[in-house]
């Protein structure tokens, strides 16, 4: 059935201090079962480690994260200042990993690679950071992926992707910005175009064409409503936007799985 277009977004509106409430205690719970008290996470300056941030450190406390920024060369200096910011209010501990040096020398074989290339040497280079620092930190890596990049398949596998536990994974990059403004993400972040500074100038939008409340509205009808792309037109959504937000669903279907394992017939332990 057709949703009225005036429920979608109220629909998206999240009881903040509900949410709060559950992923603390969620993020408490699935560190106490992997027998950690300490985390690990990536602060890129932008809203969605940031609110993972204040989560983990309302949960455990501060001194017990270690924030990491880990700039490439054309890493822009307003994501340092703000991600500084949020370690100095929350009093984590932040370091600097600059990933420069690791990132050039493979980059110098390959003069003509493609910005995505790169951008993805970028992010799985960071998570090898992030997790050697998890084994210095006896601490678990936390994700900052949102739902609305886990439907479009919007991340590096074993990049961003990869992590031991995600706070944010079912809420939409819109309901991430409602619980940063709860619990106090500082407003400057909560207004910048998302981006994740692979390359200058690069922004989330602009790469997906389209704006993430748009976006998110057409997968609140097509994943959490479960409507066919014509339903979800007749709500009144443009169908071109919810085309292409099906179609990247449809197409990043293997990022939301885990490797398949061949399993063995009978007949190939003869034996048993």
């Amino acid at each position: 059935m057709a949703v009225p277009w005036h429920d979608i977004d109220a629909a998206l509106e999240l009881d903040v201090e509900a949410a709060r409430r559950h992923l603390t205690a969620w993020i408490r719970d699935q560190l106490q079962q992997a027998g950690f008290d300490r985390a690990v996470l990536g602060l890129s300056g932008g809203i969605d480690s940031a609110l993972a941030c204040f989560l983990t450190a309302e949960t455990i406390g501060p001194e017990n994260v270690l924030a990491l920024w880990m700039p490439y060369r054309t890493s822009n200096p307003v994501h340092f200042a703000d991600a500084r910011q949020v370690a100095e209010m929350l009093g984590v501990t932040l370091k600097t990993v600059e990933i420069t040096p690791m990132v050039d020398p493979y980059l110098e074989q390959y003069p003509d690679m493609p910005a995505r290339r790169r951008g993805n040497i970028m992010a799985r280079m960071r998570m090898i950071v992030l997790y050697d620092h998890s084994e210095i930190w006896h601490g678990l890596v936390v994700g900052s992926s949102n739902k609305t990049e886990w439907w479009l398949g919007y991340g590096t596998l074993y990049g961003d992707m990869a992590c031991a536990l995600n706070p944010l994974g079912d809420l939409y990059k819109t309901q991430v910005r409602q619980l940063a403004r709860a619990v106090g993400v500082p407003a400057q972040i909560i207004a910048k175009p998302p981006t994740a500074d692979l390359w200058p100038g690069q922004t989330d939008e602009g790469e997906l064409g389209f704006t993430y409340a748009d976006m998110d509205r057409a997968l609140y009808l097509l994943i959490d409503r479960g409507l066919s792309v014509e339903e979800a037109v007749r709500c009144g959504l443009p169908p071109a936007l919810v085309q292409g937000v099906w179609s990247r669903v449809q197409a990043s279907e293997f990022k939301r799985r885990l490797p398949p394992a061949a399993k063995l017939p009978p007949e190939a332990f003869p034996r048993r």
